[in-house]
């Protein structure tokens, strides 16, 4: 970028804290840490009707000293983190890393839903895209929508009784191939 003078100036990028993965990819970054703690979520516990869709204590993190807006933090066991992997997919929830934007190491994992989570419910949250994208095999789809649903990102809608998928809004959750696996997979962005 130049400034008026011509002189080139640096335009720095800021990058959000949070990004999304998929459960392979949070299962990944689980095996690779030591230590756990998990904390009610922020979200959860603002939500005065309760969640829908799963229990509070979801926010998982890496590092003791860092954490989420949520209360009740407490260290867990590596096989209770692998258990909020398991609960993530049986209950829809998009796994949401949460990075330092200063050194950019992953210091956690948000198990974000519809029903609670502000990224989903306003426009003031940023989010970076995950590295997969969905790929719908049209030939095999029934045009039946169930991955409608799953969408918490309106990348998938029926239109006049056809799929139609808006890949510009397509985050890279992987709830869609839960519904249907036999006609989504996720590819490398």
């Amino acid at each position: 970028m130049h400034d008026t003078d011509g002189i080139e100036t640096e335009v720095k990028k800021e990058i959000p804290m949070h990004f999304v993965c998929t459960r392979d990819d949070a299962s990944k970054m689980i095996d690779a840490q030591q230590k756990f703690w998990v904390s009610n979520c922020g979200c959860r516990e603002g939500n005065p009707d309760g969640c829908k869709h799963s229990r509070t204590d979801v926010c998982l993190m890496f590092e003791g000293e860092e954490g989420s807006s949520g209360s009740g933090k407490r260290e867990i066991s590596k096989a209770e983190a692998v258990e909020l992997i398991k609960e993530a997919k049986e209950k829809k929830l998009v796994c949401r890393p949460f990075r330092n934007t200063e050194n950019m190491i992953t210091e956690g994992v948000c198990f974000c839903c519809d029903d609670c989570c502000g990224y989903f419910l306003g426009d003031d949250y940023a989010c970076d895209k995950g590295t997969m994208i969905e790929q719908t095999d049209e030939g095999s789809c029934s045009n039946c929508g169930g991955c409608v649903d799953f969408c918490y990102f309106g990348a998938r809608k029926i239109e006049d009784g056809k799929l139609v998928v808006n890949k510009d809004k397509c985050y890279g959750c992987a709830l869609c191939v839960d519904d249907c696996p036999d006609c989504i997979q996720m590819v490398l962005r």
